[in-house]
């Protein structure tokens, strides 16, 4: 009974850990938005996986005013990715074919302003 309190006690606290920093994305910056990418399953694997996109200003505010659109080739079609509330989140899940980088278009809803955005993917089986 005591070594499976133990098992059990061990498994939540590696599920609580922060994910290994190897296959983290790092964050990219834009107009001062902060721009964080984050994959479901970690770490990105050839096929479908999700993409949530977290925008948010320097001080940790929530930015909602933009659309966000996603794609795994450079030539590929833009999908636009589904706002989460007003929380700065946006969702999309995307075919990646194994392609070295996801490509992320911001667009302000009020301005003329616009940028394409390649965050390198690092894949379950490259380190």
């Amino acid at each position: 009974m005591r070594s499976l309190i133990i098992v059990l006690i061990t498994a939540l606290l590696s599920a609580c850990s922060e994910p290994d920093p190897r296959f983290q994305i790092a964050p990219q910056q834009w107009n001062g938005i902060v721009v964080e990418v984050e994959s479901r399953p970690a770490p990105v694997r050839p096929g479908m996986n999700e993409f949530l996109i977290i925008a948010t200003l320097e001080r940790g505010k929530p930015v909602s005013d933009l659309v966000v659109s996603l794609r795994a080739e450079s030539d590929g079609e833009w999908q636009q990715a589904i706002q989460d509330g007003h929380s700065g989140v946006y969702r999309r899940a995307l075919r990646v074919p194994g392609t070295p980088s996801l490509f992320v278009q911001l667009r302000k809803t009020r301005a003329d302003e616009e940028v394409v955005l390649e965050f390198p993917l690092v894949y379950a089986g490259d380190r």
